[in-house]
């Protein structure tokens, strides 16, 4: 374990600490931050209950031996380990919301929360009534969905109970218990019959190249939320396959593909998909709509594996 040095008692000591270990062994941000600072002020400032965005008088603070204990502790997790700083913390913002995870769910990071934040501006035609997050790990999906429209039910489906659990966690700490509910099923199956006006996914996507080459923080996610075949759409060809069944006349269906895009272009070249654009970061994630999923039917179904 690295320790730091006895002369470091300011909050500002260990944020600029921290930001030399994380260069010195060369870590991966890819988990809410892209850069040493924005991680060591985030994992700092969460060890101490602080927001992000303290003002820049309490950076002076001097920390009792405890809470220097505690980053210490934290510091040498994330370094020496590769320990997600959201795992270390329990605690990950996703669409300016705080939402509970630990290593049952995958940390929030999904550009479906830029959608989310627009109220998904121009594209949905009506407001949602019923909403479906499918593949739901945490809840952040449907649960800032479910901020974005206050009137509408909003159901989180996973196969994971484990998963379910932090979600069910999530409904509770956000009091959202009155129309946000878990349904646990592998894709669909757990929602026979049901309709929505609005589904959005981020499945498990990753190849199994890429799968095997992400960088050590990634491999303390769960890897049933991340891989998912070869080609890693699997079960996107299933959620294609069956899309049609579950959305009402003119819903649409939102997921999440990443690095995956390239298969599912090459697999459907016969199908428009609607490839959405982000200001704040990501690729990947397509848009149909009802119509669509109808019409195409009869081809998703036909390469389902």
């Amino acid at each position: 374990m690295t320790i730091a040095p006895s002369r470091l008692r300011s909050i500002r000591d260990y944020i600029r600490w921290a930001v030399t270990r994380f260069h010195q062994e060369n870590l991966f941000f890819g988990h809410g931050t892209d850069n040493a600072w924005d991680e060591a002020r985030q994992l700092v400032l969460g060890a101490l209950s602080l927001p992000y965005e303290v003002a820049d008088a309490y950076l002076d603070c001097r920390l009792e031996e405890d809470e220097c204990e505690r980053l210490r502790t934290l510091v040498a997790r994330r370094t020496d380990e590769r320990v997600p700083t959201a795992y270390l913390l329990g605690e990950a913002w996703f669409c300016g919301l705080p939402f509970i995870v630990d290593e049952r769910v995958l940390v929030p990071r999904s550009p479906i929360a830029e959608l989310i934040g627009s109220r998904f501006d121009p594209w949905l035609p009506r407001t949602p009534e019923r909403i479906l997050d499918l593949c739901t790990g945490s809840g952040c999906i449907g649960i800032a969905a479910a901020y974005a429209f206050p009137e509408a039910e909003v159901v989180l489906a996973d196969l994971s109970f484990e998963a379910l659990e932090v979600a069910n966690l999530n409904i509770e700490q956000h009091e959202l218990e009155s129309r946000v509910f878990t349904v646990q099923g592998d894709g669909f199956d757990g929602l026979p019959r049901q309709r929505f006006d609005l589904i959005l996914s981020n499945p498990p996507y990753v190849d199994a190249e890429d799968f095997a080459d992400m960088p050590a923080e990634y491999h303390h996610e769960p890897e049933l939320g991340l891989a998912c075949g070869d080609d890693g759409l699997d079960l996107v060809r299933r959620m294609l396959a069956e899309a049609a069944d579950h959305l009402s006349e003119q819903g649409l269906l939102i997921v999440e593909v990443g690095n995956s895009q390239v298969h599912v272009e090459g697999l459907y070249p016969e199908v428009d998909f609607t490839w959405l654009e982000f200001e704040n970061g990501g690729h990947g994630v397509f848009l149909l709509a009802a119509a669509q999923c109808r019409a195409h039917q009869a081809l998703f179904r036909s390469r389902v594996r």
